[in-house]
């Protein structure tokens, strides 16, 4: 991000503003905009909606606000080029929310791991040995969409960092319990004792994974400017790497890479393996929507928005999967 400072409001009233710059803000005809609705509804401030003030819009962002959609009219009308302002494309906004249509694929995601939350309580057997690992990665996934419907409700610094951390707490959890699920590190419960075991490998992985996200956490907060590269970088590569191993769950019996289960044979593959290699496509195709960034129709539905919707059904198709994955009679231990 970058410091920015309006002339006109320097001279009336010192203020410092954190914004990511693009064409559309830095415009002499927005920027003298802003400065005339500043002269005449701000100072003293006019009382906004309570809607607006509930999200906390302040009377210089709902000027920001007025000065880009009267340039986005003008555009249109002209056949112009339409301009991202502060790096975002211009959205009409719906109760205070900056992207409606985002929020609510956002809050449409959280509903998709709220049920499969449920159903992996109801399902899947209390003395699996990846039940809580399951059902934990469905609350950091609700736990994330919360956080995305926020943060596209207000894009404050704050909320984007909590989105921005809830979402990479995600894919490393994913990662995490994929390690765990296709090596057999899960703990076990031997029948001798009956005390839950854990292996060395185990707490390696656990103690990595930990470290890991601390120091993208630490990393990413105590910068002066969030480092996006950095943090797109750690995502693609620990979810590239997730998609990977599932790819070898579903590689044909002729390519036993891995074994599935630790009571069969490399050789055993459930019918249903292909399907992880079906929602890695779709992953990646549903995430390349991110590629395509268009003005928004209507400004209201954008690229990013297609993607969060494409992302709900997604979670659905996993979690079909993984309640199949786990009754797989391969789990069951050999008769003694």
């Amino acid at each position: 991000m970058m410091l920015r400072a309006y002339r006109w409001v320097l001279a009336t009233f010192p203020f410092f503003v954190f914004v990511v710059a693009s064409s559309g803000d830095r415009s002499s005809k927005f920027q003298n905009c802003v400065s005339a609705c500043y002269g005449d509804h701000c100072h003293p401030p006019t009382m906004l909606p309570l809607t607006l003030r509930l999200t906390r819009w302040t009377c210089t962002d709902d000027c920001k606000y007025q000065c880009m959609h009267m340039l986005t009219d003008i555009a249109i009308r002209g056949s112009s080029t339409i301009h991202q302002y502060y790096g975002k494309w211009p959205f009409w906004r719906l109760f205070g929310m900056q992207e409606p249509a985002s929020v609510a694929f956002s809050l449409w995601n959280m509903y998709y791991h709220i049920q499969g939350w449920r159903q992996l309580r109801n399902r899947v057997p209390s003395d699996h040995p990846m039940r809580s690992y399951y059902l934990t990665w469905a609350i950091v996934s609700i736990n994330a969409w919360f956080w995305s419907a926020v943060f596209h409700t207000r894009d404050l610094p704050n909320t984007e960092k909590l989105d921005y951390f809830s979402a990479a707490l995600v894919i490393l959890y994913a990662l995490y319990h994929t390690v765990l699920r296709l090596f057999n590190q899960y703990p076990t419960r031997p029948w001798e004792h009956g005390r839950i075991q854990r292996t060395p490998i185990h707490f390696l992985w656990s103690s990595i994974c930990t470290i890991a996200y601390l120091s993208h956490v630490t990393y990413l907060s105590i910068l002066p400017r969030f480092d996006y590269t950095y943090n797109m970088a750690f995502n693609l590569t620990v979810g590239f790497t997730h998609n990977l191993l599932w790819l070898l769950y579903s590689l044909p019996a002729s390519l036993p890479l891995i074994r599935r289960f630790p009571s069969k044979s490399k050789t055993y593959r459930p019918s249903y393996a292909s399907k992880a290699a079906v929602f890695v496509a779709l992953t990646t195709a549903a995430t390349t929507l991110e590629l395509f960034d268009f003005p928004p129709w209507g400004r209201i539905i954008d690229a990013h928005a297609l993607w969060h919707l494409s992302t709900a059904p997604l979670a659905k198709f996993w979690y079909d999967f993984l309640i199949k994955d786990s009754l797989d009679d391969g789990w069951r231990e050999p008769k003694r």
